[in-house]
């Protein structure tokens, strides 16, 4: 795949750029390297400042910085302001907070005393160079969930960016860099993706960080585990969204349409699958299909455009054939369905109910604006519909019952349950997925020290 911008809103290529050779890139893990035997030693006053300052520029640059985004991979522009803001407040979020979250910790006077020594303290020390291995979906946001704990532990940042979001990837290189931190603290390696695995194996390249499809996170896991090198894995995802009788229903329906077509649905984290109990499945139903077939597609760049192009042609046909699929098999198209004429790579809300087990999109990810909607006889069999997937990022749940909402904690296979709203990352919560979604967090305590070496200091009486 070229590392190029190409808009999806005309398939017009904007600007193509050259990948990085082997003599550029030897010289940037050599500065990597070299930034980290320094950078290190920083305090995390210093860094803060850093960090802080970098976010005041984000928000100098949010204007722009979402335009890019737009122009490069779709996302409505309105949603890309707000994810640059976003950004600039996980900034804010790890600068004030990275230094009590890797403070150390000073095990029990009980174990010390036990152990022999006469003191002992658990310390957080940083790695060394790591690699991200980056989607092109959140081109911003994906980076600085990284980037902002990584930095503030004493890493630095090699970015292997998504081909088609070269700009995005470059800004975020330039921005680190006017914000002052020392050259090398953060690069953005131009290279394809063939070129991963050679510099996973390098010996000064010390973990990774991988955000997209199962068959990339698969690749990266067995280089990393062949090399012995800790990774974060953040795959796929085909998140439950279940309503219970006692659920504000006309709620829960207005805002399943967000939490499905969020960035033109193109999210791990959106919910896809709404499994709906049958005293209220007509209603819910009727509500949220209503809301899907009224929102706005069209050119992302305007304001009211609710759902620009998915961000490639490849990822359009590739969600056509889900729909087709499960078409032919006997599903019920309740709105869209159908290729938009004209110029970019659209595709209208679409709801699909009667999926069954055999059909493809029951079992794999559907990477656009398309729902599938499912009859729940009770609690029980809401909660095996659910499970019944290879993926476990997240889950919705709507009930002001709490003995259910008990169930559902202790019994749905994700890596988190929200209650009477829709999923959403904050800095301060952890991040991340079960069974085939991936391993690791990301965001809060949790992520920040996933790239540190925890470190045991014992003194002798």
């Amino acid at each position: 795949m070229p590392i190029a911008t190409v808009n999806p809103a005309n398939g017009e290529t904007l600007e193509t750029y050259e990948a990085m050779d082997a003599e550029e890139l030897e010289r940037r893990l050599q500065l990597a390297e070299a930034t980290f035997r320094t950078y290190r030693t920083t305090t995390f006053p210093e860094r803060a400042r850093l960090l802080n300052r970098a976010a005041d520029l984000l928000d100098e640059d949010r204007p722009e910085i979402a335009r890019t985004m737009t122009v490069e991979m779709g996302k409505p522009v309105r949603q890309a302001r707000a994810e640059a803001a976003k950004c600039a407040k996980a900034m804010r979020w790890y600068a004030e907070h990275a230094r009590e979250l890797l403070a150390d910790e000073e095990p029990s006077a009980a174990d010390v005393k036990d152990s022999g020594g006469s003191r002992a303290v658990v310390r957080y020390r940083p790695l060394g160079p790591v690699l991200a291995v980056m989607p092109w979906n959140f081109p911003l946001w994906q980076v600085v969930r990284f980037a902002a704990p990584a930095l503030m532990a004493g890493n630095v940042g090699l970015l292997k960016h998504a081909s088609n979001v070269p700009r995005t990837a470059l800004y975020l290189e330039e921005l680190f860099h006017r914000a002052g931190f020392p050259e090398g603290c953060f690069q953005t390696l131009l290279v394809g993706s063939g070129a991963v695995d050679e510099i996973l194996r390098d010996e000064r390249v010390k973990a990774a960080t991988l955000t997209g499809s199962e068959p990339a996170g698969r690749a990266v896991a067995a280089t990393a585990g062949e090399m012995i090198k800790k990774t974060v894995l953040e795959l796929g995802g085909s998140d439950p969204y279940v309503v219970m009788p006692s659920a504000d229903v006309d709620r829960a329906a207005e805002v399943a349409v967000t939490a499905r077509v969020q960035n033109n649905g193109q999210s791990c984290i959106a919910a896809k699958r709404f499994i709906v109990h049958t005293d209220v499945y007509d209603a819910f139903v009727e509500r949220f299909v209503a809301g899907m077939a009224a929102l706005k597609v069209g050119d992302p760049l305007e304001e009211e455009t609710d759902i620009g192009p998915l961000a490639s042609e490849q990822g359009r046909s590739d969600l056509e054939e889900l729909v087709d699929d499960a078409r032919r098999s006997g599903a019920e198209v309740l709105c869209g369905g159908e290729r938009p004429d004209g110029p970019g790579w659209y595709y209208p809300p679409t709801v699909l109910a009667g999926v069954t087990r055999e059909m493809r999109i029951h079992r794999e990810e559907a990477f656009g604006p398309v729902a599938t909607v499912y009859r729940a006889a009770d609690l029980d069999a809401a909660v095996l519909i659910a499970n019944d997937s290879p993926f476990g990022l997240s889950s919705n749940v709507w009930t002001r019952d709490e003995a259910e909402v008990d169930r559902f904690v202790r019994d749905l296979e994700a890596g988190g349950v929200f209650v009477n709203g829709m999923t959403a990352s904050h800095p301060g919560f952890p991040f991340g997925g079960v069974k085939r979604s991936g391993y690791g967090r990301e965001l809060s305590g949790h992520g920040i020290r996933e790239f540190c070496n925890i470190t045991t200091v014992w003194h002798g009486a």
